[in-house]
């Protein structure tokens, strides 16, 4: 039987230190044009919901089997400014006219270069946050909410071969102790 991974992955390459990406740095692209800065995304999230079967007979577990994925409702968060896309695109929404988004969220690296990203289908917005008044606050900027809707999210095999091609640069950029030679078709004995 072949687990996860299918070798010993860990025990058998270098020690290699991969620094973890800035979440600050990203941009949200809809219909192949970015949208804008946004302060932050949440919802970028997907769950296989299990059902349970109680076996008869059996009281030290349940059984869960996979069933639906679903996904939460997109965030999109910003700064006020005067280009109104996202609340023009809700209103037309209110109005019973649903025009569907797909949309990339991308991370980028502290060069502005995209290291991943994630794909959303057919979203469209379903509630819109204004900004919170408060006149004893002078320093504080105007922030919109748009919520979305969508059917989905994937992570492109574009974005995980970068990953991979990325990562792969980064063990070879290490300079090591002579390595181990690893045969990947023999079984660990």
């Amino acid at each position: 039987m072949v687990g996860f991974p299918p070798f010993g992955l860990g025990s058998n390459l270098p020690s290699v230190r991969l620094e973890p990406y800035m979440v600050y740095n990203f941009v949200v692209e809809m219909g192949a044009i970015i949208v804008g800065g946004f302060a932050s995304v949440t919802g970028l999230e997907s769950e296989i919901q299990v059902e349970e079967y109680r076996e008869g007979g059996e009281n030290h577990y349940v059984h869960q089997f996979p069933d639906r994925v679903t996904y939460p409702r997109l965030v999109l968060s910003h700064g006020l400014t005067d280009l109104d896309v996202l609340w023009n695109w809700y209103w037309l929404a209110t109005e019973g006219r649903i025009v569907r988004q797909s949309g990339t969220i991308m991370l980028l690296d502290n060069q502005r270069l995209p290291v991943m990203w994630w794909n959303f289908r057919n979203a469209y917005p379903v509630k819109w946050v204004g900004p919170q008044f408060d006149a004893s606050n002078t320093t504080q900027v105007g922030v919109e909410q748009l919520e979305l809707v969508h059917e989905g999210l994937v992570k492109p095999i574009g974005s995980q071969v970068l990953s991979a091609v990325r990562a792969g640069e980064a063990l070879a950029q290490t300079r090591m102790a002579p390595q181990r030679q690893v045969d990947l078709g023999a079984p660990n004995r």
